[in-house]
């Protein structure tokens, strides 16, 4: 296995096991957590609602139990795109492929224990990107305005970051291009800060704290004044445990979501230049406090509550691509997979079997422009 292959198979393994682990534990407060398993998280745990059918009707999720969710089902369906596609992609490639991908064929959903389509089963936000590219027919630049301002995106844009391996600049902007047919503001601005801390990590000689500067040198705005405030906070602690009351008091001022995670106000999710999303800075500050380590940066995630599953698959991936795949706990990996019915390890080969043939014709794009510059310049 070379590098690029063990990097990019940790890194989406390393999504997936935070998603699922985390996936038990989102909506709820850490005191609840513990209160509801006897104690912190340590790995799969059955729902937090044993009823999960009718817990809350309007998700009725069999999360837990090792089920992966929608963020792990949008992170394979990108890498199918990148497939089809054989090229870095951009807003256009979401209506001709990531559409396609998401109603039109079924597959096995591990939360809705059935086959059926993605469509069906991921978030209002997500459903967005049918609504607008595929009935709405919108320009697919534009087309993630007037969207649900969250982390849809950047749960499941870290692909983006593997075929940009070792270039966060070019992540970065590949992701923003991308996701642009999805979201917009502070949520498409975490998309392209998650894709450049990917790639980064990618990166061999990475750091989670050269992972960490990458993403204040490119973010901006409030997504960049929230990593900074968290992820500055982050270095007064030495283990996740304890650390929740603090990272939390230093990302609220940048939050529009509720203490209360499920009791959100007028002005939540809405359009801003002073706010952020809350899971990418969080993820990043447990990638810290973990030093890269997965398991550690997984459940300091999980453990944390509120958006869980998206906090520990992005702080997964992250550090699966710092680490590569014998970094993330193969008994996670194994449970996890089986539970899901789905593998966990193919689709990071697909994605680095696709990142080298991109990156040979970027090779060869970039000589041919030296070439001709170098003759317009008489060189």
């Amino acid at each position: 296995m070379t590098p690029l292959e063990d990097r990019a198979t940790g890194c989406v393994a390393g999504a997936a096991v935070g998603d699922a682990l985390g996936g038990a534990t989102e909506g709820w407060t850490p005191e609840q957590i513990t209160q509801r398993y006897g104690g912190t998280v340590e790995g799969v745990v059955p729902p937090f609602n044993a009823d999960w059918r009718n817990a809350r009707p309007i998700a009725p999720y069999h999360k837990g139990d090792g089920h992966i969710t929608d963020d792990t089902l949008m992170t394979h369906a990108l890498i199918r795109v990148y497939q089809k596609a054989g090229a870095h992609l951009d807003a256009y490639s979401m209506a001709e492929h990531m559409v396609p991908e998401m109603m039109g064929e079924k597959q096995w959903i591990p939360e809705l224990e059935a086959d059926a389509l993605p469509l069906q089963r991921v978030f209002l936000a997500e459903k967005w990107i049918v609504a607008r590219l595929h009935y709405g027919h919108n320009d697919p630049r534009e087309a993630g305005v007037g969207n649900i301002v969250n982390c849809g995106a950047a749960m499941y844009v870290a692909p983006v970051g593997i075929v940009n391996a070792g270039d966060p600049d070019a992540a970065y902007a590949e992701a923003i291009d991308l996701t642009g047919a999805h979201q917009s503001s502070y949520g498409r601005e975490a998309a392209g800060v998650m894709a450049a801390a990917v790639a980064e990590a990618m990166r061999p000689g990475a750091s989670a704290d050269s992972v960490v500067a990458t993403a204040i040198r490119l973010a901006k705005d409030g997504t960049r004044a929230a990593i900074e405030a968290v992820c500055s906070r982050a270095r007064d602690f030495g283990h996740w445990e304890g650390s929740f009351e603090g990272l939390r008091a230093a990302m609220r001022p940048y939050d529009t979501v509720a203490d209360t995670y499920r009791d959100q106000g007028l002005g939540a999710r809405r359009p801003s230049r002073v706010h952020s999303i809350e899971e990418l800075p969080l993820a990043l500050a447990f990638l810290l406090i973990a030093k890269g380590d997965v398991r550690d940066t997984v459940l300091g995630g999980v453990n944390y509550g509120r958006d869980a599953d998206s906090i520990a698959s992005m702080g997964g991936a992250i550090a699966g691509a710092l680490g590569g795949l014998s970094a993330v706990p193969s008994d996670w990996v194994e449970q996890i997979g089986t539970a899901s019915r789905t593998d966990l390890v193919a689709p990071g080969r697909a994605i680095a079997e696709v990142a080298l043939r991109i990156h040979r014709d970027d090779l060869a794009r970039r000589r041919a422009h030296e070439d001709a510059f170098a003759e317009l310049a008489g060189q």
